[in-house]
């Protein structure tokens, strides 16, 4: 990749319909997820993040951040485009939520951060630092680990 690879943070309806068009072919398209699984009433909740991967004029991954509350935030909708996948993208996606939940949501200098990883990715998580869980769950047909970390100022 040419390029450096830049995290935006998507602030309008055409960044939203970008991010949309990334989540629907890796999760619809390559991952087989229904339309009803993939899109929900939380990409419009006050506090929700999009953040979008660009290179080379391309849109290579994305990412979702939620707020549960005071010091807690939920990662979701973490996909990168199959051919962009290994080039670093997903952790320059997670660096980036870390960051904006550390800097916008901390409590006592803190913030717990919890995803639902597939079972594919759980490497990717735990290399990241995150606690993976044992049990394991389906979610729209995929097996799925809770994981958590929990960022210090």
């Amino acid at each position: 990749m040419a390029a450096a690879v830049q995290v935006l943070r998507v602030s309008d309806a055409a960044g939203l319909r970008r991010v949309h068009a990334l989540r629907f072919e890796v999760f619809v398209d390559e991952q087989g997820v229904s339309l009803g699984d993939e899109l929900d009433e939380k990409d419009d909740l006050p506090g929700t993040v999009h953040l979008l991967a660009v290179a080379d004029g391309q849109d290579l991954g994305t990412a979702r951040l939620l707020v549960d509350g005071p010091g807690r935030v939920h990662v979701t909708r973490v996909a990168v485009r199959a051919t962009a996948r290994g080039l670093g993208l997903g952790r320059a996606l997670m660096d980036e939520t870390e960051r904006i939940a550390l800097a916008e949501h901390p409590a006592g200098g803190q913030v717990r951060v919890e995803l639902s990883a597939q079972e594919g990715a759980t490497g990717f998580y735990a290399a990241l630092g995150y606690e993976i869980g044992s049990d394991r769950y389906l979610d729209a047909g995929i097996w799925h680990h809770d994981a958590v970390k929990t960022l210090h100022r």
